[in-house]
């Protein structure tokens, strides 16, 4: 499936992993109960849809497949690398109907270290942020961007 409305596709995550949450995620011990399913800042890069979506269980970087995506027509399971300004980040295929295939990568699961779902919100819209900022070379790292350190010295300031 090919998305063209930020809006929509953003209903289809959270209406899909609240599903998730209720019938496979029930009662297991990893959910954080004071967070909730929210999709977070979805919009178009490349042809694709790019956004992190947040849950009780994980907080994911999203990437959603454009008519020219190279990865469309690869297995769940499998992964790809995508270059954005910040870096490049491995990205696994997976699969949800209606959703369709999608790629993700984990930047937190479990879920423990947000109190609340405001403090995982901010991690998740400054994540976001980061990624589509270019690091200084000596920064580039996946930590320096989940800690919010886009343009850390050598010094460590």
């Amino acid at each position: 499936m090919v998305w063209r409305d930020g809006e929509k596709l953003s209903r289809v995550l959270e209406t899909l992993f609240k599903q998730i949450l209720l019938q496979r995620m029930r009662g297991l011990p990893v959910l954080n109960q004071a967070l909730s399913v929210q999709a977070v800042g979805f919009r178009q890069i490349d042809n694709e849809w790019l956004g992190v979506l947040l849950t009780p269980w994980f907080m994911n970087l999203l990437l959603l497949p454009g008519l020219e995506s190279t990865w469309l027509v690869q297995n769940p399971g499998t992964k790809f690398d995508k270059a954005f300004p910040y870096g490049v980040f491995e990205f696994t295929v997976a699969k949800e109907e209606p959703l369709g295939v999608y790629g993700q990568c984990s930047l937190f699961s479990p879920m423990f270290q947000f109190s609340d779902q405001a403090d995982a919100l901010a991690a998740a819209q400054a994540a976001l942020q980061g990624l589509l900022q270019a690091a200084q070379s000596s920064s580039l790292s996946r930590r320096n961007l989940l800690l919010g350190r886009l343009a850390a010295t050598e010094s460590g300031e």
